[in-house]
């Protein structure tokens, strides 16, 4: 069992404590980790998201803090504000939450996009910048972010710029009735019982996330690998159902979820299988549909799989290089 492995079956046991029926999300939130990116939980309210955050951001231990999105907050309110300090007779920089290791942002869509657009700059260059001065976050500054789904009353619609700083989106959805009746049997008897369990997990070893990114970036991938992730890209940006297809850093994010699926296999190369595997919940969020496409429900994850599925997989991948 290499590291990655090691680092994944730490954060299933210890979330399962808390989180029931997560091991698929637990894994994604695991690549995530070794990628070294931000991520978008979406789902109906109550079924469990913050608790997902929260134990995820206790876990990686560091300076946490957590913002609850609402219509009113501004965006001072996230980077912090200088205030005049009369005993120095100059202004001092009062730091905002998003000065921390982790920050949990839950229920994002509930601000407007002036705050919304606060998270950019942090989100991309782990820095912020206020009244013309420049403040560098944590080197492993990570955003977790919740989400109402967009149908939902008094939501705003993330922009495109802040949907594509998100390396994953992942989605919950109503669990089955063994779930349910488990998640009922461990919190019924007390109203803070999830608070309490979650303060309880033990804190991630720095030293395996580390091995891990490291396994991670030595992942053999050939040149066939390279051109079938800008092949895929290529697609989405042609289909006619989208108008807005993968960026760069869109391309960048797949390659390194890929690089992260295949460390957690096991596997000392890159597949076309790991790339499929990751697609969807790197590129999904950041295709914008055609008017007339939305209109007729298409769906992030349906034009994910066509641009896939326009692209042949190729031959020389994997172990084989194609030099």
């Amino acid at each position: 069992m290499n590291s990655a492995q090691q680092l994944l079956q730490q954060l299933a046991e210890h979330t399962g404590r808390v989180v029931f029926g997560a091991d698929a999300l637990v894994h994604d939130l695991a690549i995530a980790l070794i990628a070294r990116g931000h991520v978008l939980l979406e789902g109906p309210p109550g079924l469990g998201k913050t608790l997902l955050a929260r134990s995820l951001a206790h876990q990686l231990g560091g300076q946490f803090q957590r913002v609850q999105c609402t219509p009113d907050l501004m965006p001072a309110d996230l980077t912090g504000v200088n205030i005049w300090r009369a005993d120095l007779a100059k202004f001092e920089w009062l730091p905002g939450p998003l000065v921390a290791d982790v920050v949990l942002v839950d229920e994002l869509n509930r601000t407007g996009p002036k705050t919304q657009a606060a998270l950019l700059e942090a989100m991309e260059e782990r820095a912020i910048t206020v009244d013309r001065e420049r403040h560098a976050l944590p080197a492993d500054f990570l955003v977790i972010a919740t989400q109402n789904p967009h149908e939902f009353e008094g939501t705003f619609a993330l922009p495109e710029s802040q949907l594509d700083r998100f390396l994953l989106k992942l989605s919950l959805s109503y669990p089955d009735t063994a779930t349910e009746i488990a998640v009922l049997r461990a919190y019924d008897g007390s109203d803070n019982g999830q608070l309490a369990e979650f303060e309880k997990l033990p804190v991630l070893d720095g030293a395996l996330l580390i091995a891990a990114r490291a396994q991670a970036g030595a992942v053999h991938v050939s040149d066939a690998l390279y051109e079938y992730v800008t092949a895929i890209a290529a697609a989405t940006r042609s289909h006619p159902k989208i108008a807005l297809g993968l960026s760069t850093r869109g391309a960048l994010a797949l390659m390194r979820c890929a690089r992260a699926a295949a460390t957690l296999d096991g596997s000392a190369y890159l597949t076309p299988d790991h790339v499929k595997r990751v697609a969807s919940a790197v590129i999904a969020h950041r295709l914008l549909a055609q008017p007339e496409a939305a209109l007729e429900g298409e769906t992030g994850e349906r034009l994910v799989s066509a641009a896939i599925e326009a692209v042949p997989v190729p031959r020389a991948a994997g172990g084989a290089d194609s030099e």
